[in-house]
């Protein structure tokens, strides 16, 4: 799906889920209802996919959650690795699961810009940084998706 396709998928006054997809953990981050600011939610701490898609059911009702973003680590020159190909697999999955649109956003370099801007502009130490990059990553992407939004 496309950012045009995705943004008339989109219902009114529902958030969007930011997804930074990892093997052991998930980040997760929420737009607001008006869909113009990310905030980092939380990790999601993985433990097999009933149990992962059983949670995502329950902050996607709290949240008030109508799409979701996942952020696509897609190579350097812009080729699928075997992250990406496990990316796509458990967005299939998800939104089979959940009846979601999900839109898959190129992340290359977001973990990486979110990491340096924890070291120099908040100073976190090592342990803090490993606390919140997930779910940091995730707002950075559904931030791109939020501004990239306003021009599809």
């Amino acid at each position: 799906m496309d950012i045009k396709s995705f943004k008339k998928s989109l219902k009114p006054y529902k958030a969007i889920l930011g997804i930074d997809y990892g093997s052991k953990k998930i980040g997760l981050a929420v737009s607001d209802l008006l869909l113009t600011i990310a905030t980092s939610y939380k990790i999601l701490y993985r433990k097999n996919l009933q149990t992962d898609i059983e949670e995502l059911k329950k902050i996607i009702k709290e949240k008030e959650v109508g799409a979701i973003v996942m952020g696509l680590p897609l190579q350097m020159d812009g080729t699928q690795g075997d992250i990406a190909k496990e990316v796509i697999k458990f967005s299939e999955q998800l939104e089979k699961a959940l009846g979601l649109p999900i839109l898959l956003w190129d992340e290359r370099l977001s973990s990486s810009a979110v990491e340096k801007f924890l070291i120099k502009e908040v100073d976190l130490s090592r342990s803090k940084r490993a606390k919140v990059l997930d779910a940091s990553a995730a707002a950075y992407i559904l931030q791109g998706v939020l501004d990239a939004l306003s021009y599809a």
